[in-house]
């Protein structure tokens, strides 16, 4: 939403010069910052975005707000492009805010330990094939991401879909009190972020439930079906509850779900006594469960389930999520951004799908699982396999205890302490027909490993290798 400087000097709270130029953007990266974007000096744990005050005004911001903490050091430069604040980040917040106040769209906020972000996305196309719709960039769900992301409504936006993250309790409660969602979609409770919460997942699912204790009254949550603990939100919202889900009952549903491996999914879409034939691209058997609760939004909007139905055959994976790629005859799944124990036991459950000769995960470590991080680990890898896996590569810290774990089993499987040496591994030893699974805590960067693997691309079959 475009503003003049003059009005978010009003907003802020932040006295000085009027100026009535309008900024048509904002920023919290020097990088990205594009000339008419109005800049905000964040103050990161490993960055401080006053050290670039001086050049995004060189290079063209309508201004820059910035904390009194650092005004002194600005004194040279043209005051009536400078916003002095108490705090960077609390003005980015309650601009947002005011943004929000100002449009009069419907937010639909999203949150979950395992696929919001595709979610998310689907939700997006779903709405997209009707309406206007604005949706968060990627995965920029915190308190400086989603703020960002509310300030590029426009006016005739009908609807805002939000992702909405959280490592700690009250977090997504402060977002929800940024973006004021009419309604809100949580998909899976999960292990995620469990070393930060006591009482572990009971901890997660309350602070989950923190977006749907947000709602109004005369808003709607939609719930998980398929999810005890997110089923059980119902009992406490003031909202309409909707569910959605495949293996429970549910006001959304899929009957004749098919498991096409490579090629996706099928099912038939279920809602309001209407029924359609859907052929999803997502690799997985999970996301039936995210289409479907992009489908219980569309035909809350007014959608018909067959316009829902057609959206979402045309979606495609989010980047490094569930994305597919052919090389040499072999078949890779590159689903690097994230993980968690429940995320990888689906996908492997999406690799043993897929037709192979051989079957090859590369995991790498699971983060922020906390005292029971070693015990997760294994569990994963007796769980790999169980699944009848050919090779397993661990790589990093706790991925260890996966790897001990599937050897003592009688699988195959071998440790790496860096991505990098997984990529040489692969490069080694891949073959035509074997299909592999890249997966891991997005810390352990294990993309490089596939970067890797296309830096050495060698045809399949090498003599001498597994």
């Amino acid at each position: 939403m475009q503003l003049k400087v003059s009005e978010i000097r009003e907003i802020l709270s932040a006295p000085g010069p009027k100026l009535d130029a309008v900024s048509t953007g904002y920023s919290i990266d020097s990088r990205t910052m594009r000339p008419g974007d109005l800049f905000f000096a964040i103050h990161g744990e490993k960055f401080d975005g006053h050290a670039f005050v001086a050049d995004v005004l060189a290079k063209g911001a309508v201004g820059a707000v910035i904390a009194k903490s650092h005004a002194a050091e600005f004194s040279a430069l043209d005051a009536s492009r400078l916003l002095v604040v108490d705090s960077t980040l609390d003005a980015l917040q309650r601009l947002a805010r005011a943004v929000r106040e100002r449009w009069h769209g419907r937010v639909i906020g999203v949150t979950g330990s395992v696929g919001k972000t595709t979610t998310k996305e689907a939700i997006a196309r779903v709405l997209g094939s009707r309406w206007r719709v604005l949706k968060s960039h990627g995965n920029l769900n915190n308190g400086y991401g989603m703020p960002l992301q509310l300030l590029k409504v426009q006016p005739d936006d009908a609807m805002a879909v939000l992702e909405m993250g959280m490592s700690s309790a009250g977090e997504i409660a402060a977002l929800a009190r940024i973006a004021e969602p009419d309604w809100g979609v949580v998909t899976v409770v999960a292990p995620v972020h469990i070393e930060f919460f006591a009482d572990g997942m009971d901890g997660v699912a309350r602070a989950k439930r923190e977006l749907i204790d947000a709602l109004p009254a005369d808003g709607v949550a939609f719930l998980n079906a398929d999810d005890a603990r997110v089923a059980d939100f119902a009992k406490r919202t003031k909202a309409r509850v909707v569910k959605f889900g495949w293996r429970a009952a549910a006001d959304v549903g899929a009957t004749t779900v098919k498991d096409l491996g490579a090629e996706g999914t099928e099912f038939v879409l279920e809602a309001s006594g209407e029924r359609s034939a859907c052929h999803l691209k997502l690799i997985g058997l999970h996301n039936v469960t995210n289409a479907l609760a992009a489908a219980a939004v569309g035909v809350e909007a007014g959608l018909s389930v067959a316009e829902c139905a057609a959206a979402l055959a045309d979606m495609l994976p989010p980047e490094s999520r569930g994305q597919t790629l052919r090389m040499g005859g072999a078949f890779l799944i590159n689903d690097c951004y994230n993980s968690n124990p429940l995320a990888l036991e689906a996908m492997v459950d999406a690799l043993a799908s897929v037709e192979a000769r051989r079957r090859i995960v590369i995991a790498g470590e699971m983060l922020e699982l906390g005292q029971e991080a070693e015990s997760l680990h294994a569990a994963s890898g007796r769980y790999i396999a169980a699944k009848k896996m050919d090779w397993l590569v661990g790589v990093r810290g706790q991925a260890r205890a996966m790897v001990d774990a599937a050897r003592s089993a009688g699988m195959k499987a071998i440790y790496f302490e860096t991505p990098e040496e997984a990529g040489n591994w692969l490069a080694e030893n891949l073959r035509a027909e074997d299909a592999v699974l890249l997966k891991a805590s997005r810390g352990v960067r294990l993309e490089r490993a596939l970067e890797r693997l296309v830096e050495r691309r060698k045809p399949a079959n090498v003599p001498g290798k597994v």
